[in-house]
């Protein structure tokens, strides 16, 4: 299983959130870059993944901020192999 640390001070504003979610999950460069792109994307990476992301608080604490996490958490409801882990320090290792 890929795993992909993400730091949730990154992932609070959409324009950085974005790129970082595109770059660390090799999206392809045609993707939308919004949040149902994003969905769509990651129902059909066709890997297994986790997303450790960290920390939960910190990524909601915009209103940009919770809607990623809806989107996340409801793709990784849909999506067998989709892991989202929330790492309380925050942050890759």
């Amino acid at each position: 299983m890929e795993i992909v640390n993400l730091d949730g001070a990154l992932l609070r504003e959409r324009k950085e959130a974005m790129a970082l979610l595109g770059q660390a999950l090799s999206l392809p460069p045609w993707w939308g870059r919004n949040l149902d792109a994003l969905h769509d994307c990651l129902t059909d990476l066709g890997r297994p993944v986790r997303l450790e992301l960290g920390p939960r608080e910190t990524i909601g604490e915009t209103a940009f901020g919770r809607r990623l996490l809806r989107v996340l958490e409801d793709a990784a409801a849909e999506t067998p192999g989709l892991e989202l882990s929330f790492e309380p320090n925050g942050g890759p290792r």
